[in-house]
């Protein structure tokens, strides 16, 4: 499977991921602590898109041969340096790589009001994203 296969089935997943979400917009943190259903459908959901904002950078490093990155968060800044995205938008959406941390990792600590503000302020970037590495792909087409 080539890079465009791989990223574009990543991408399908992410914009299914983010649809989902859409639903939960609007809620408070409030009701997402006091839902459990409500609350693992967002964390999971949420971890996924970043979980896969993370995988295509990865890719996309190892594909072009980028510097290597040292953690998730400088995959996704190495995009911005590269010229792939924006700096300051990639700059931006490396966050999402210590946020999915805490959803994995620190899930006893989670702070529902950054959860909050993810799912009702940042869901337009995980499309920003999917639409900016797409049209990447189509001007930068690999073949194996």
């Amino acid at each position: 499977m080539n890079i465009n296969d791989r990223v574009n089935l990543r991408l399908k997943k992410l914009l299914q991921y983010v649809n989902k979400l859409k639903k939960y917009q609007g809620i408070t943190s409030d009701e997402l602590v006091k839902d459990s259903d409500k609350r693992d459908i967002v964390e999971r959901n949420l971890h996924l898109a970043c979980e896969i904002v993370i995988d295509i950078a990865n890719n996309l490093n190892s594909e072009f041969r980028l510097p290597p990155p040292s953690d998730n968060k400088f995959a996704i800044m190495t995009l911005g340096e590269a010229g792939i995205l924006e700096k300051k938008f990639a700059d931006e959406l490396s966050g999402l790589a210590p946020f999915r941390n805490v959803l994995v990792h620190d899930y006893l600590e989670v702070n529902y009001e950054i959860v909050i503000n993810v799912l009702n302020n940042k869901l337009d970037d995980f499309l920003k994203f999917a639409k900016i590495i797409a049209e990447f792909l189509q001007k930068n087409s690999a073949v194996e």
